[in-house]
C-alpha cells in the first residue's frame, strides 16, 4: 500500500538546507527510519525495505527473506568453504523453498512481500531526525580527516579544551579535536584550560566516536618543525636538519648542514642575540638546545655532538657500530652529563654506541686489546714478538686481513720483504684454512642424527638445539628425563614429555 509523504519532502528539503546535506542521504535516513518503526510493529524479527518516491514523497513498505542456500551446501573455497546455517525463518529463506515463488531467484537475492506501512508521524520524524543527525556527524568527522590526512607531519595548534587522565585534549576549530597524550606531554610543563598549544601531528585514526588527531609535543619531529619555523634559510635550502634527539623539557641536540658554503648554519639557527633559539627553547618549556655540525666523517660528527666536552681522542669500531672517547679526567662528568645525558643524546643523535672513558682508561683498553691481538698473532701465525708487533703497530687487528690484503700494503712494511711477506701470507691463510675445518667438525659434532629428525613431533629447530646439549639420537632422547630438557628453549614439559615416551616407543616394540 502507497502512502502519501508531503510531509517528507517538506522535511528533506528543510535539512538539506539547514545542514548542507544532499537530498539522497536524508531520503535514506527517513527510509531507514521508517523501515526501524515498521520492524517494532511486528513481534517478529522481521527485515523490511521502505521505497520512498523521490518525486512525491509517497512511499510503501515491503517485508523481506533473504535467499540463502539449501542445507547441505556450501558456500566459499578452500579453507573458507563452510556451510549456511538458517538463522531466523523470520528473516532468511531456503533457495529451493525461494523457487517455489520465483523460479529466477539466486542466493543473495530477496522475497520481498507488501506490508502496511507506518504512517510518518512524530515518532518516525523523531528517529528521521536521529539518522540525519548521526550522518551529519559522520560527514563532519569524514571532512576532518580529509582536512588533517595531509597535514600529518605538520605544526598545528589549538586551545586546551579539557585535561583528561589519559592526556590532554585540543580545540583546532571548525568541529576538530586533537589528542596530546600523556607521554607525549613535556613532563613538568603547565598547561590550563584555554591555554593555546602548538604540537606535531603524528596520526590521524577514523574512529566511530570521531576522527582522532594526535599531536606529540616530546617527539624529535616537533623541535626539527619549530627550527623549521623561526629559521627562513632552512625554507631557503641554505641549511639542512641531519636529524635531532631530547630529553623533552631538559635537552636537545640538534643537528645542522650548510648547503651554502657563504652560510654560517649555527649563527642562522641561532640568530641575533640568540633569539631564533630561545622562541625555540621558550615553546618547549625551556629546553635546552645544542646546536651541533654535522660531519660526514662520522668520528668527527660525534665529537662535534659531545658538545660542550672536549674530546682528546676517538677510536671508532665499524663491526660493532661503536665508538671509545677519551676525555680529561676532569671533563668526564661533563662529557657523560646528569645521568648520562649528554653522552646518550650525542649517540642518538648520531646513531653509534658511544662509550666515554678518561685518557688513562683508554690508553690501558687499547694496550690490553693490543696485546691480546698480538698474542693472536703468535699463535695463529707462529711468529715470534717483535713480527707479531710489527703487525700490530701497521693496524692489522686480525688473520683475514694479512692473508687477503693486498701484497703491496704487507711489502710498504719497512722491516718485511717478499719472502716475509709471502710467509706470513702463506700462514694466515693455513690457519684461516684450520679454523674452518675445526668449525665444520664441530658443526658436524652438533648435528641430530636422521632418526631423531623423524621422530614424530619433533621439529628441525628443537632437535639441533638437543643436539647442542649432546642429545643426537633418538636413544639419547629416550635415556632422558623431563627435568633434563628443562633448558631447552621452545620445549614445554609437556611436549619434552611426549617426545620422550615416543623416542622410548622402539625399546617396548623390541620386547
Amino acid at each position: 500500500m502507497m502512502k502519501k509523504g508531503k510531509e517528507i519532502l517538506q522535511v528533506v528539503e528543510a535539512v538539506s538546507n539547514e545542514k548542507g546535506l544532499d537530498r539522497e542521504t536524508i531520503f535514506e535516513a527517513i527510509e531507514a527510519a521508517l523501515a526501524s518503526a515498521a520492524r517494532r510493529r511486528h513481534p517478529e524479527d522481521v527485515d523490511v525495505r521502505v521505497a520512498i518516491d523521490r518525486e512525491t514523497g509517497e512511499y510503501e513498505a515491503f517485508r523481506r527473506w533473504e535467499v540463502i542456500p539449501d542445507e547441505g551446501e556450501t558456500v566459499g573455497e578452500g579453507e573458507d568453504e563452510e556451510e549456511v546455517e538458517l538463522e531466523s525463518e523470520d528473516r532468511q529463506i531456503r533457495l529451493a523453498d525461494a523457487r517455489k515463488h520465483d523460479a529466477d531467484l539466486e542466493v543473495g537475492d530477496y522475497i520481498e512481500e507488501p506490508m502496511e506501512p507506518p504512517e510518518f508521524g512524530r515518532i518516525a520524524a523523531q528517529a528521521a531526525k536521529q539518522v540525519i543527525v548521526q550522518r551529519v556527524r559522520q560527514a563532519e568527522r569524514a571532512k576532518v580527516v580529509e582536512a588533517y590526512e595531509e597535514r600529518v607531519g605538520e605544526l598545528i595548534s589549538g586551545q586546551i579544551k579539557r585535561m583528561e587522565k589519559g592526556g590532554i585534549m585540543l580545540d583546532l576549530g571548525e568541529n576538530a579535536e586533537a589528542f596530546i597524550p600523556s607521554r607525549h606531554t613535556i613532563p613538568g610543563e603547565t598547561a590550563r584550560i584555554n591555554d593555546r598549544v602548538r604540537g606535531y601531528l603524528y596520526e590521524v585514526r577514523p574512529e566511530v566516536r570521531g576522527p582522532q588527531l594526535f599531536v606529540s609535543r616530546t617527539m624529535n619531529e616537533f623541535l626539527i618543525e619549530l627550527f623549521k619555523l623561526e629559521v627562513p634559510e632552512i625554507g631557503q635550502d641554505l641549511i639542512e636538519l641531519k636529524g635531532a634527539a631530547r630529553d623533552p623539557g631538559r635537552r636537545a641536540k640538534i643537528a645542522v648542514h650548510a648547503l651554502d658554503d657563504r652560510t654560517d648554519p649555527i649563527g642562522a639557527c641561532v640568530g641575533m642575540r640568540g633569539s631564533r633559539v630561545q622562541a625555540v627553547s621558550n615553546e618547549l618549556a625551556g629546553e635546552r638546545i645544542d646546536i651541533i655540525l654535522w660531519d660526514e666523517n662520522p668520528a668527527q660528527f660525534v665529537i662535534n655532538a659531545m658538545a660542550p666536552a672536549e674530546v682528546h681522542s676517538i677510536v671508532v669500531d665499524e663491526d660493532t657500530n661503536s665508538m671509545d672517547i677519551a676525555v680529561e679526567e676532569e671533563n668526564l662528568s661533563q662529557a657523560i652529563g646528569r645521568g648520562g645525558q649528554n653522552v646518550r643524546l650525542a649517540s642518538e643523535l648520531t646513531g653509534w654506541n658511544l662509550n666515554v672513558m678518561t685518557i688513562e682508561e683508554a690508553e690501558q683498553k687499547s694496550e690490553t686489546e693490543a696485546r691480546t691481538i698480538l698474542e693472536m698473532f703468535k699463535t695463529k701465525l707462529d711468529v715470534d714478538e717483535e713480527v707479531a708487533t710489527i703487525l700490530v703497530q701497521e693496524g692489522f687487528t686480525n688473520v683475514e686481513e694479512v692473508a687477503y690484503v693486498p701484497e703491496s700494503e704487507l711489502l710498504d712494511v719497512e722491516e718485511f720483504d717478499e719472502n716475509v711477506v709471502s710467509e706470513l701470507r702463506q700462514r694466515a691463510r693455513d690457519a684461516l684454512l684450520t679454523q674452518m675445518i675445526a668449525s665444520e667438525e664441530e658443526l658436524e659434532e652438533h648435528k641430530p642424527e636422521q632418526d631423531l629428525l623423524d621422530l614424530e613431533g619433533m621439529t628441525d629447530t628443537i632437535a639441533y638445539r638437543l643436539a647442542e646439549k649432546g642429545i643426537r639420537t633418538r636413544d639419547d632422547l629416550a635415556e632422558c628425563a623431563t627435568d633434563e630438557l628443562e633448558e631447552i628453549e621452545g620445549l614445554d614439559p609437556e611436549l619434552a614429555a611426549d617426545l620422550i615416551m615416543k623416542a622410548r616407543a622402539h625399546w617396548f616394540a623390541e620386547e
